[in-house]
């Protein structure tokens, strides 16, 4: 019988590799997405298809509501910074940051991954494309295990070491989509974008999106998803 793992997914591009690598180490995978008061609900939607696209064994999208609190551009009414350079994206932490979203994430999974008798949690945080993002370092993951085989009775008790997976860790983007692109991932049905337009359309300004632009650019790959006529331009 395959091992369970719980895999945190968003309906990113990020998210949909992790997913598709543990189905390939062999896990028996069980996805758990968030309605949290984001931004947009476009996401989930693409949870969703890469979810029954990999065929899960299930998928569960919790509701909670980290509006509640703001403190983010995803999670308020401040406006998401458009047309940063890297430089701008490699400094400080940015206020699309929502404060604690990954122990959260984390805590929930952990919950479940104890109902499911699993070990095993993945998380498609990378600490390269997202470096002042707190809550995406390796610290930050190796404590939440720490705390994780502290705080559970699996933990105590098991006999096995509950893990937390962050294959992406130290990758790239251009890195996880040839790696995806490898595996079959259909990027088409995921999105970055932190403020895409109504129809779906992704803005190609935000620092997701021109990350996401410029890994398909270094894969010498067209991005399989629609962007606003002058991100297109841009490209």
């Amino acid at each position: 019988m395959p091992a369970r793992a719980v895999i945190l997914l968003s309906g990113g591009l990020d998210s949909a590799t992790v997913l598709a690598m543990a189905a390939k180490d062999g896990f028996e995978c069980f996805a758990l997405s968030f309605r949290y008061g984001q931004r947009h609900n476009l996401e989930l939607g693409c949870a969703r298809r890469i979810a029954a696209a990999a065929k899960v064994q299930q998928h569960i999208e919790v509701p909670i509501d980290l509006r509640t609190f703001g403190g983010s551009a995803l999670t308020s009414d401040v406006a998401v910074p458009k047309d940063r350079s890297t430089n701008e994206m490699a400094t400080g932490i940015p206020i699309t940051y929502v404060p604690a979203r990954n122990t959260i994430f984390l805590a929930f999974a952990l919950a479940w991954a104890e109902v499911l008798a699993s070990w095993d949690i993945f998380i498609g945080i990378n600490a390269l494309d997202y470096s002042g993002y707190p809550d995406c370092r390796p610290e930050f993951i190796a404590a939440f295990a720490a705390l994780a085989n502290l705080a559970t009775r699996a933990g105590v008790e098991g006999n096995e070491r509950i893990r937390i997976h962050a294959p992406l860790m130290n990758l790239r983007k251009s890195e996880i989509i040839r790696l995806g692109l490898a595996m079959g991932v259909n990027y088409a049905d995921t999105i970055s974008c932190y403020d895409p337009q109504p129809d779906g359309k992704s803005c190609g300004r935000c620092d997701s999106c021109k990350l996401r632009l410029a890994g398909f650019a270094a894969c010498q790959v067209a991005d399989p998803i629609a962007y606003v006529h002058d991100a297109a331009e841009t490209r």
